[in-house]
């Protein structure tokens, strides 16, 4: 079998969805594609590598079946060949996640970002199972290891099974250990990508070569600008701009993250954030005050260069 390849340098954004008040819709919720491809757009504009839709960001587990596969039209669309798409194909078996990627693939799409079995804590033989069965469907394959949200971890030795399926080109390490870049690169050849916005700066400095990233969705801009400072080996530079921007960051590695990212685009306002669709509720008093003075203190900094 032909290895497949993928360039994942640069910032892909694991995309916000916009939602719009419909009575008729789900949660009294319709996916507003308008404001979605104006989004991609902007991400494009301003220098992004690509986009990842319905990720955990985009909000895919409430979503319709027709509105996950029209969300992914949508962004391939917008993008319109300025980028890559690397589409979410999350499921709780391999049947339905080979299904989400046939689909991305016939939509465009130029990869997908895959989890172990959503759900069902599967052992590392389903894990490696799992991974194989969505490789038929023959687009390149980014690991995602999301241990907190899947009870899942895909340790460095289970990357190394992983990265000897053709299809399985890079791993989205969220795990927060910024060791593990080490650990992968001893043991297999495969791109690490930064996944966790607050400790880019350790994961590309250790070896990580792309960002798939969630604050970008607020700051697309920025964060190019400070992956291109930590490509171009420029520390000093990257880490002031980074240490203007960490404590936002950190609400991509909380619960509430979308919540989060949605009220910090609509803060930043050059991007629609606005709500989440059920089982997300609205950001606590406290929680909405935090990221409301996080994202402010972030945007003067950023002004005051």
């Amino acid at each position: 079998m032909t290895e497949q390849t993928m360039d994942l340098g640069g910032v892909v954004v694991a995309t916000a969805l916009a939602f719009k008040e419909d009575a008729a819709a789900p949660a009294g919720l319709a996916v507003d594609y308008d404001r979605f491809a104006e989004h991609v757009d902007f991400l494009m504009r301003n220098g992004c590598r690509g986009v990842g839709p319905n990720g955990s960001l985009g909000e895919y587990s409430s979503l319709t079946d027709q509105e996950r596969r029209r969300v992914i039209q949508v962004a391939v669309e917008a993008v319109d060949g300025r980028g890559i798409v690397i589409a979410g194909a999350h499921g709780v078996g391999s049947h339905q996640a080979r299904a989400w990627a046939e689909h991305a693939r016939e939509d465009g799409a130029d990869g997908v970002l895959l989890l172990p079995p959503t759900i069902y804590r599967a052992n590392e033989r389903e894990v490696v199972a799992h991974f194989e069965e969505v490789a038929k469907a023959g687009l390149p394959i980014m690991a995602y290891n999301n241990p907190f949200d899947t009870k899942v971890d895909l340790t460095p030795a289970l990357v190394a099974e992983l990265a000897a399926i053709p299809e399985v080109v890079a791993i989205k390490e969220f795990s927060g250990d910024v060791r593990r870049v080490y650990e992968i690169k001893e043991l297999c050849d495969i791109d690490i990508i930064a996944g966790a916005d607050d400790v880019l700066f350790e994961l590309m400095i250790n070896g990580a070569v792309g960002w798939f990233a969630g604050y970008p969705n607020a700051f697309p801009k920025e964060a190019v600008e400070l992956y291109d400072l930590l490509v171009d080996g420029r520390w000093r530079e990257a880490r002031d701009l980074y240490a203007q921007l960490v404590a936002v960051f950190r609400w991509d590695s909380r619960t509430e993250f979308v919540q989060a990212i949605k009220l910090s685009m609509d803060i930043c306002g050059n991007s629609y954030g606005g709500p989440t669709r059920p089982p997300r509720g609205p950001l606590n008093d406290h929680q909405r005050a935090q990221v409301i003075a996080d994202t402010e203190r972030a945007l003067a900094a950023l002004a005051a260069r």
